[in-house]
C-alpha cells in the first residue's frame, strides 16, 4: 500500500488538473464484418471489422443513416449513435484454421478534454487512425522520454505509430501504461505474461481544420498535437476536437499453450496496421456541445452527466445492423481456413501489397489462397513496466477504471447474465482447451457507478475511486486536505471466476 505522503501527492495531482472525461461504454457489438462505409463505401470492405455504436449502419452509413427515425445503438448513451470499429483479432492455428479471439466485454471509446476549447465532432464528421498496411514500428523500444519529443507536431507518421497501444493484462499485477507497446508482444510473451488477455488501444487525432468534415484520404484533415494526446496542434489545424481513445479487450489468454499466432483480419500478425474509424453520431452537434461543456465531472461516469440518457446492456445488445447479403456466408467467427476471406498474412518489414477482395467485382469467395506462413523477422518484444501515477497525462489522473458487463457477444462480468463460451468447436486442435463459464446475475437496473462524490464531515468534497489490484477492491478517497485508502474484499465476484470477471483497468501514464 502507498505511503500516505505519496498518496497525498497523487491527489494534489488529480485535484490540481484538469481531469474531465467522459467514458462511452458500448458492451455489444453491433456486428462482424466485412464493412468499411468510410475507405470502402459502397462495397465489401477489404478485412472483417467489430462494430459497436449506431445501428444504422451497412455499406454506406453516415450522421443521417445513423440518427434516422428508429435507429438504435449499443451504447449505454440513448444519444449516441456513432459509430465505432476497429479490425478483429484471430488466432490461427498452426494448421492455418483460423477462429476469431473473444471479445470481452465490448468496447469504451474515452472523450478526453487534453486541449483547451474543446470543439464537438459536427454532423458528417468522420475520421480514421492508423494505417493496415504498416507492418514495423519505426522507433526505439520503449519510447524515449516525452522530453525529448519534437515540439512541432509536423511527423504525423512519428506520432501516428505512438497513437496505437497492446496492453498486455495480468490483474495479479500494477498494470501497464497506456499506449506503452506499439505493437503486439510475441506468443510466447503473452503465453508466459498476459494471463488475462490483451487490451487494444487506439487514440485518435484531436486537432482538426475548421470546417473539414472529411478529407480524400479521410485523415488529412484531422492530425495529431505534438505529444498524441497533448500538447501543440499543426499550423492549420485550429480547432480542439475532444480526444477520442478506444479500448477493446480481447480473450488472447484462451489460447496459452497453442501452436499459432495471433492475426489482425487484414493479415498483421506484427499489430503496427492496427487502426480505427470514427463516424459522428451523436443526436446533433449542439448536443454533444452542451454535454462537453456541462458534463466535466474527473470521474468519467456518463452517469454523472445530467443530460444523458442510460439504457442498460440488455437493451444496448438488441441493436444490430443487417449484414448484407454478399458477406453472410463468409464464416467471420471460425474456425475456418486462414482469415475471413482468404486474407495473405504478411507480417513485414515492408508495408503489407495490395490483394484481390473477395466477392468484389465478381471475385469469388473462395477463389484465393491464403497465406498462414510465419515470419522470420520479429522485432523486440518489450518487457513488463508498471505505470507510474506521479507521471501520469492530466486528463485522466492516471486513474481509469471500468468493469465488463453483459452484451450480445463477448459480454461479461457482474452485470452479465449469459453463458459465454467461444463460438466453435473444441475439435479445432486435441489440446485445445476452450473456456465455458457462467456470469453472475444481471441486475433489473443500471449499475452504480465505480466513482462518486460526496461530502464530508467538514463540508469538503470527496471524490471515491476503485481500483483492483490482484484478489482486492481499493477504494481511494479524495478530499481537498487528506487522503483515505481503504481495502475491501470484492463483492459478488469469486476468486474462481476473476479472470473473466475483473474490470477493464487503465493507467493512462506517460511513456
Amino acid at each position: 500500500m502507498r505511503s500516505q505522503a505519496t498518496l497525498s501527492a497523487l491527489a494534489l495531482t488529480l485535484v490540481g488538473s484538469a481531469s474531465a472525461f467522459w467514458r462511452m461504454p458500448c458492451r455489444s457489438q453491433t456486428g462482424v464484418g466485412r464493412i468499411d462505409p468510410i475507405v470502402d463505401s459502397g462495397m465489401i470492405s477489404g478485412h472483417v471489422h467489430s462494430i459497436s455504436g449506431g445501428g444504422g449502419f451497412g455499406f454506406t452509413a453516415d450522421f443521417d443513416t445513423l440518427q434516422a427515425p428508429g435507429s438504435c445503438t449499443s451504447c449505454e448513451v440513448t444519444q449516441d449513435h456513432s459509430a465505432y470499429w476497429t479490425p478483429t483479432p484471430y488466432f490461427v492455428y498452426a494448421n492455418g484454421t483460423a477462429v476469431m479471439v473473444e471479445q470481452v466485454g465490448g468496447m469504451l471509446a474515452y472523450y478526453l478534454y487534453y486541449l483547451q476549447n474543446v470543439t464537438a465532432f459536427p454532423e458528417g464528421f468522420q475520421m480514421v487512425a492508423g494505417d493496415p498496411n504498416i507492418r514495423n514500428f519505426t522507433g526505439p523500444f520503449p519510447d524515449a522520454d516525452l522530453s525529448s519529443w519534437p515540439t512541432d507536431p509536423t511527423d504525423q507518421f512519428f506520432l501516428e505509430q505512438r497513437a496505437i497501444g497492446f496492453n498486455c493484462l495480468n490483474y495479479g499485477k500494477t498494470p501497464e501504461p497506456s499506449l506503452y507497446r506499439h505493437q503486439m508482444p510475441s506468443k510466447e510473451y503473452m503465453d508466459g505474461n498476459c494471463a488475462d488477455g490483451m487490451r487494444f488501444e487506439m487514440a485518435f487525432p484531436s486537432c482538426g481544420k475548421s470546417g473539414e468534415k472529411d478529407s480524400p484520404d479521410h485523415k488529412s484533415h484531422v492530425a495529431y498535437p505534438s505529444l498524441v494526446k497533448e500538447g501543440n496542434c499543426p499550423d492549420g489545424y485550429d480547432v480542439h476536437y475532444p480526444f477520442l481513445f478506444y479500448e477493446t479487450i480481447w480473450a488472447t489468454n484462451q489460447f496459452i499453450g497453442e501452436d499459432g499466432q495471433f492475426v489482425l483480419s487484414m493479415g498483421d500478425p506484427v499489430g503496427t496496421g492496427y487502426h480505427g474509424d470514427f463516424i459522428m453520431g451523436w443526436e446533433s452537434q449542439d448536443f454533444l456541445q452542451n454535454a462537453l461543456d456541462t458534463c466535466q465531472n474527473p470521474s468519467g461516469q456518463i452517469e454523472d452527466c445530467p443530460l444523458f440518457d442510460i439504457q442498460s446492456d440488455a437493451v444496448g445488445a438488441k441493436c444490430t445492423f443487417d449484414m448484407p447479403e454478399a458477406l453472410k456466408d463468409d464464416n467471420v467467427f471460425g474456425p475456418r481456413d486462414g482469415i475471413p476471406v482468404n486474407i495473405p498474412i504478411q507480417a513485414g518489414p515492408e508495408p503489407a501489397t495490395a490483394y484481390a477482395i473477395a466477392g468484389r467485382s465478381g471475385v469469388a469467395t473462395s477463389s484465393m489462397a491464403s497465406t498462414t506462413a510465419k515470419s522470420s523477422w520479429a522485432a523486440p518484444t518489450l518487457s513488463y513496466t508498471a505505470a507510474n501515477p506521479s507521471l501520469t497525462s492530466a486528463a485522466l489522473g492516471g486513474i481509469v477504471v471500468d468493469r465488463p458487463t453483459g452484451g450480445n457477444y463477448g459480454g461479461i462480468g457482474p452485470a452479465g447474465s449469459k453463458v459465454v463460451s467461444q463460438p466453435w468447436s473444441s475439435s479445432i486442435a486435441s489440446s485445445s482447451t476452450l473456456t465455458t463459464f457462467q456470469a453472475a446475475a444481471s441486475p433489473s437496473t443500471t449499475a452504480a457507478p465505480f466513482i462518486s462524490s460526496a461530502s464530508n464531515s467538514d463540508g469538503g468534497a470527496v471524490t471515491t475511486s476503485y481500483l483492483t489490484q490482484g484478489n482486492t477492491v481499493i477504494e481511494l478517497a479524495i478530499v481537498e486536505d487528506e487522503v483515505t485508502v481503504t481495502a475491501t474484499p470484492s463483492a459478488g465476484v469469486s476468486a474462481k471466476h476473476r479472470r473473466h470477471l475483473q474490470k477493464h483497468l487503465h493507467h493512462a501514464g506517460r511513456r
